[in-house]
């Protein structure tokens, strides 16, 4: 469990796959993604998550609360890609947020304590980002982080003339 002055990042409980739901069926929030998830889709999400957590010592896509109110605020955490993309292999930073909690600076709290995570415990000498070349809040919350964009690519797992398959990239070294 990982905690900033107003958030927990912590396992995934059984409570939270109804609101992870339905922050996987909002259009809103999904706008980035190929599609919003079913309830069979995102449950599975969740699964792979509560599963990737176990299986790497406590590190994932953490679920996130809200300190003051307990409530299920999204995901953030980090991500191992070995060999998925041409960059691979490479952790990234990534976040969903349940849209009420946009614009409070929680995704920059939450992704900046992955970060330190990344560099302070697991010792990461980098750390990778990447949304659609489309999805600006994103792209300006990496560039608060402190990435430095390293360029564009096309997303191996949508065709190439899907609108969202132009990709950003940007990385971020560790202090150590």
């Amino acid at each position: 469990m990982l905690e900033t002055s107003r958030l927990i990042l912590r396992q995934w409980r059984y409570s939270d796959y109804e609101p992870f739901y339905e922050l996987n069926a909002n259009p809103d929030v999904m706008k980035y993604f190929p599609s919003t998830l079913s309830r069979d889709e995102s449950d599975m999400l969740a699964d792979r998550f509560r599963a990737t957590i176990e299986t790497n010592n406590g590190w994932g896509f953490w679920a996130v609360e809200e300190k003051n109110t307990s409530e299920f605020v999204g995901c953030v955490g980090l991500a191992h890609q070995p060999e998925r993309f041409d960059f691979s292999p490479c952790t990234e930073v990534g976040w969903r947020l349940r849209k009420e909690f946009w614009h409070l600076g929680m995704a920059y709290e939450a992704a900046g304590c992955a970060l330190s995570y990344a560099f302070d415990v697991l010792n990461l000498e980098e750390v990778v980002s990447f949304t659609s070349k489309h999805n600006l809040p994103s792209e300006n919350l990496m560039k608060r982080l402190g990435m430095v964009k390293q360029g564009h690519f096309m997303h191996p797992a949508l065709p190439a003339e899907h609108h969202l398959a132009e990709h950003v990239l940007y990385k971020i070294n560790g202090t150590k």
